[in-house]
């Protein structure tokens, strides 16, 4: 399998699959089509079954998915049975939400280290036993803690500086909410999240929706 060739919105539906495949099987039901996993997101069945073909057979023809397996499939493919470390740089609103919320690590993600280079934040203690440290020990904590992935939560003008000390300091991975697309090298894998995007989107949603209402 050459990940290179798989496209992004492909990775993307996996984990939308996994998280619909997790409340298929909580409702009760051993086996799943990919029709029924189309009905339940809205897309087409054609586009679940080439999304899976990309990484092999996990079916047959006429009689479908056993719901547990496809799972630990998904799961697999998505690399969720590894344990990632994770650190936090920003700790503002969105950073602190972020440090304590419990799906992160309910999907294998830890937060291990929380930055931030106000000075009045540094040594503020988090739920989870953590505290806010200060940025100019990022890259010994990085390499103490072996973090896998780095998360910026700062604002547009900080975030290619924040990227390039996370790559400096040898984070493989960094989702990025600042709302600038950063230059990284091919090595370290991006995931850029614009919030506004999302809200944007869903307002041109409900526009359209209403104008043709009124029609």
């Amino acid at each position: 399998m050459d990940n290179q060739k798989i496209p992004k919105p492909t990775i993307k539906r996996l984990a939308v699959y996994y998280r619909c495949l997790e409340n298929i099987l909580f409702s009760g039901k051993a086996s799943v089509s990919s029709k029924e996993i189309a009905d339940e997101l809205g897309i087409k069945a054609s586009q679940v079954r080439k999304d899976l073909s990309y990484f092999g057979e996990f079916g047959r023809r006429g009689v479908g998915y056993s719901t547990q397996q496809l799972l630990e499939s998904v799961s697999d493919i998505l690399g969720m049975r590894k344990i990632w470390n994770v650190c936090i740089v920003g700790m503002g609103n969105l950073g602190m939400a972020l440090a304590v919320y419990p799906g992160l690590s309910k999907s294998g993600f830890f937060i291990k280290a929380l930055f931030d280079n106000n000075p009045n934040k540094i040594g503020i203690p988090i739920p989870n036993d953590l505290s806010i440290e200060p940025i100019s020990i990022l890259k010994s904590v990085v390499k103490e803690r072996a973090i896998n992935m780095g998360v910026i939560t700062v604002p547009a003008e900080a975030a290619q500086e924040t990227a390039d000390a996370l790559v400096d300091a040898g984070v493989q991975g960094i989702v990025n909410f600042a709302p600038v697309r950063l230059n990284l090298p091919d090595s370290v894998k991006v995931e850029e999240i614009d919030i506004s995007v999302s809200f944007r989107s869903l307002a041109f949603s409900i526009s359209l929706h209403s104008g043709r209402r009124r029609e």
